[in-house]
């Protein structure tokens, strides 16, 4: 669907995007075949021109910061499909403060395996690891997961795609928590961990490192893995919803 996105071009909006579609102007590719039959508005027909090409090149590259850029936070979930396979449902557990250095646990689902980082066992590694996805989706990480990452690890920037959940499901109507929403779409979570949020996952935490309990940092990190496998299910569902509402 990425291909039929006009709004990352300068000088186009929702109204000319929608008036391109209207005019059987479907993708990239069409446009640039017949370049002068579409009705471009007041957007620079030459410049909506050379930016497609640009695009087409960039996204044949999998060049995601590009697209990134040209999308922002509001239309990141237009890349979805795209970047799918190079995706990465994130989230993070603290302490309770709001600094880099309250992170005590990030979780990591690629949509085939769970990865984990504990603080104090090796933390570091998050650094390599998330160098090698295009898109990152996360539920209210726009205001807290990224910027409390970037604080923990120096020299760090997202230049991802970021599908952040919170904002984007609210634009479907879906509000609130990720808990309340996941309940309101009938998504189930293990019993050992059903009804914990993020109060509790604080507590566990500090039971883990004042008491050194096993069985605490153990559901802790399966609260996690519940947190970042759902992301995946919330993303389908909100790209779903959205492509459905401006694609049509």
């Amino acid at each position: 669907m990425l291909r039929r996105t006009f709004i990352h071009v300068e000088g186009i909006g929702p109204e000319v995007e929608q008036a391109l579609w209207r005019q059987g102007c479907t993708d990239w590719e069409t446009f640039l075949d017949s370049p002068d039959w579409f009705d471009v508005g007041p957007a620079d027909r030459q410049r909506v021109a050379d930016q497609l090409r640009e695009s087409v090149d960039r996204l044949a590259a999998g060049d995601h910061a590009y697209f990134a850029r040209r999308l922002g936070l509001v239309h990141a979930w237009r890349a979805y499909p795209d970047f799918r396979d190079r995706c990465a449902y994130l989230d993070i557990e603290t302490d309770g403060g709001r600094f880099g250095k309250s992170i005590t646990l990030i979780g990591l689902y690629d949509g085939e395996e769970f990865h984990h980082w504990v603080r104090g066992e090796g933390l570091e590694g998050f650094r390599d690891a998330i160098s090698h996805y295009s898109m990152v989706v996360t539920f209210f990480g726009s205001r807290f997961d990224l910027p409390l990452l970037e604080q923990r690890f120096r020299g760090l920037r997202f230049d991802q795609i970021h599908l952040d959940l919170c904002p984007t499901l609210r634009r479907i109507g879906l509000s609130g928590g990720l808990k309340r929403i996941e309940k309101e779409l009938g998504i189930v979570r293990g019993e050992d961990v059903e009804g914990l949020g993020g109060r509790d996952a604080i507590h566990l935490w500090k039971a883990y490192e004042l008491g050194h309990d096993e069985e605490a940092l153990r559901r802790l990190i399966a609260y996690n893995r519940e947190d970042v496998v759902n992301l995946e299910t919330l993303a389908v569902y909100a790209y779903g919803k959205l492509s459905k509402a401006v694609f049509g």
